[in-house]
């Protein structure tokens, strides 16, 4: 059986900054495979003997179908599903980068049952980036497939013409009994349970169906609840902050990654909050070794 599988849509982003506009790809799924297919080329040029499998399912335009064939040039499986367009996320900001006003200039086609009837892993990891990606139905037919992953931030957005405005997620109580790992940031975390204590908010997703939360707090790390228990999970200093964009998708993306070798909560935990640090140093995907980032959590001890 394939060890891990994600599933989300490759974006076109325009990002558009008082100085400079750029495009280039983007989404939770362009960030995920290449930082996993990092770790496996670095894990695979040390000698590892056990490399863990992976394949991406995408769906976008075939006029953006370079990103795939990128993605294929290095290494990384790739699944494409058809669509008469590609995501297409706008992001403007202002003289301050916490300021940020975001546009959907085109949606993809959504992620069907139908579509993902062969798909089955020991992990499958949603990359939701607006509410329809994923119906409830689908979350509902990938639960009996594997262990799923689930980031939250999609389905806490409302698309409204091209505007993107943050909403509460509506069959969150239902959709919640299927999900295994859910990944939030305490602001979502909030709006999902009404809990401003980032504690009581991980025992509430946990009541409503979730086994494990990863709840980020920016720099000041992530807690992970588990089991009853919570894990406290430090923030590392990077060399040098440059592009926090990302950092989140990154963060699960060494979760599951060490989660899938068998490790320990704590010890997913601590890689993950490593290769998102290493990530936050350069912009684009996280493309350092898994060995600096079992280094940077040993210094850390």
């Amino acid at each position: 059986m394939l060890d891990i599988c994600c599933i989300g849509h490759i974006t076109h982003d325009k990002i558009v900054t008082p100085h400079q506009e750029v495009s280039m790809p983007g989404g939770t799924s362009f960030y995920f495979s290449f930082g996993i297919n990092s770790l496996f080329q670095s894990e695979k040029a040390s000698g590892c003997n056990h490399r863990l499998s992976y394949k991406l399912v995408t769906s976008l335009a075939e006029s953006e179908m370079g990103a795939v064939q990128a993605m294929r040039g290095v290494g990384i499986a790739v699944d494409v599903i058809p669509s008469a367009h590609t995501v297409n996320f706008e992001n403007i900001y202002g003289e301050n980068q916490n300021e940020r006003k975001q546009r959907v200039r085109a949606k993809a086609d959504p992620f069907t049952v139908e579509k993902l009837k062969d798909v089955q892993a020991r992990y499958i990891v949603l990359g939701t980036l607006l509410p329809d990606d994923f119906s409830l139905d689908v979350i509902k037919h990938l639960h009996g497939k594997g262990t799923l992953v689930v980031d939250a931030q999609g389905f806490l957005r409302d698309v409204r013409g091209e505007d993107v405005f943050p909403v509460d997620w509506k069959e969150k109580k239902e959709a919640l009994k299927y999900i295994d790992v859910l990944k939030v940031n305490e602001y979502e975390a909030e709006v999902i349970t009404g809990e401003s204590d980032v504690h009581e908010a991980a025992k509430r997703l946990v009541e409503w169906g979730v086994k494990e939360v990863l709840l980020s707090l920016g720099s000041f790390g992530s807690i992970i609840y588990a089991d009853g228990v919570f894990y406290d999970i430090p923030a590392y200093q990077p060399l040098l902050l440059v592009d926090a964009t990302g950092c989140g998708d990154t963060y699960t993306m060494g979760y599951v990654y060490r989660r899938a070798q068998g490790a320990t909560v704590e010890e997913a935990g601590r890689f993950a909050a490593a290769v998102s640090t290493i990530k936050l140093e350069h912009s684009g995907p996280f493309s350092s070794s898994y060995q600096r980032a079992m280094e940077l959590v040993r210094s850390n001890s």
